[in-house]
């Protein structure tokens, strides 16, 4: 029997829908809408309606719940890496995750 393979995360993921604005070259200069599938405090996996290759930069913006801030609610901007990409979606949406490199809270709109 084969053995299971070990856990790779190292925080906890929350299973959040959230709206997500995705800015990338191969997407559109301009933000495309997107909706989270999970979170954690190193990285997202989101679906979004066009493919980006493994490896290429992407920048976003989400906004945080409450439930996760345990305050209000908070806009945080973010650039990372995409680390995978899932053609797997029943609704034609691909599933993309990526790793955060850096981010910043924005102020309140």
């Amino acid at each position: 029997m084969a053995e299971a393979s070990p856990e790779k995360r190292s925080t906890r993921r929350f299973a959040l829908r959230l709206p997500v604005a995705v800015k990338h070259e191969q997407i559109d200069p301009k933000e495309q809408a997107a909706t989270s599938r999970d979170v954690s405090a190193r990285g997202i996996c989101f679906y979004v309606e066009s493919a980006v290759e493994e490896g290429a930069p992407i920048e976003f913006t989400l906004t945080l719940p409450p439930e996760i801030t345990l305050t209000e609610s908070i806009r945080v901007q973010c650039k990372g890496r995409v680390v995978r990409v899932e053609n797997s979606a029943a609704d034609g949406k691909v599933g993309v995750a990526a790793v955060i490199d850096e981010y910043q809270f924005l102020p309140e709109a």
